[in-house]
């Protein structure tokens, strides 16, 4: 397993984590997480790459090690952050970037918005979400409403065996082994045995209506060439896009943008096909 260290910026008014791997030296790849994860998930992509790289894997603020907002947490902070942690690591070139979930959703919607600071994204299931529509605003605003005003709290589980065969009950294709790395890294202590290493506040609903019309208008100023990685058996795929002419029209909204579906893969793509992942990271990127 290869080795990764630890290092701490403040951005934007709050201490981030960055978990990075490889010589100082090396070309940098920016590995980005999605929702409910940590940076650390990526060790067994990382493991599988067969050229030298420096990764540079944050966890997003509110996950993993990095601070959190103690309040709601807005999409476009994550924009934001992506914008700083590229002003600091790759101030002078375009980035690659591989984005798994919401993280390939923030990659490629930053693309459209800044599309000379990115050279390539390999985007593993981060395809926006499914379309909605104004009349589900009240219902959505007053959730929210509710929620702010109690307390938010993830379950608790035993102990981190506990919470590695949750993850396996989740994802079947998970090895214990796998599953045991994970749970030392997606798991924190709380009363009573360990919770996920995340801000509760993530699970409050956005007040803020999903509109795949905007995510189209970044999609379409994307300059850099993408490939969009598929699960071949993905839960995601089937909630929140089951229509595949409204998952073509979101590919043909890129310029230079082609598809790759892993077999035997659901949407954890990292996890189940971690060594096909990283091949075909290698042999997109120059």
């Amino acid at each position: 397993m290869k080795t990764s260290v630890s290092e701490f910026l403040r951005l934007r008014g709050r201490r981030l984590h960055f978990r990075i791997w490889g010589d100082a030296a090396a070309p940098p790849l920016f590995l980005l997480h999605g929702w409910a994860d940590v940076s650390a998930s990526f060790q067994f992509v990382v493991d599988a790459l067969r050229r030298d790289w420096r990764v540079i894997a944050p966890d997003w603020r509110g996950f993993g090690l990095s601070q959190g907002n103690d309040d709601a947490y807005w999409f476009p902070d994550y924009l934001a952050d992506l914008d700083a942690l590229l002003e600091h690591y790759s101030p002078a070139a375009p980035a690659r970037l591989v984005g798994h979930s919401m993280g390939g959703n923030v990659a490629t919607l930053y693309a459209g918005i800044r599309p000379e600071r990115v050279a390539g994204i390999v985007n593993l299931e981060g395809f926006g979400l499914r379309p909605t529509d104004p009349v589900e605003a009240p219902a959505r605003y007053a959730r929210w409403l509710d929620q702010v005003r109690g307390e938010p709290g993830f379950r608790v589980y035993a102990d981190r065996a506990a919470f590695a065969a949750r993850l396996r009950h989740d994802n079947p294709r998970l090895t214990p082994e796998r599953a045991a790395f994970l749970a030392e890294h997606l798991a924190e202590a709380a009363e009573g045995g360990v919770r996920l290493a995340a801000d509760p506040r993530h699970r409050w609903a956005n007040p803020i209506l999903y509109r795949i019309e905007e995510a189209r208008a970044c999609w379409r100023r994307v300059t850099a060439p993408v490939l969009w990685l598929r699960g071949g058996d993905s839960a995601f795929m089937r909630e929140y896009i089951p229509q595949e002419d409204d998952y073509g029209e979101r590919l043909a909204c890129f310029a230079a943008a082609r598809e790759a579906r892993l077999d035997e893969c659901g949407h954890n793509l990292h996890h189940d096909r971690p060594e096909e992942v990283a091949r075909l990271i290698e042999e997109f990127f120059p």
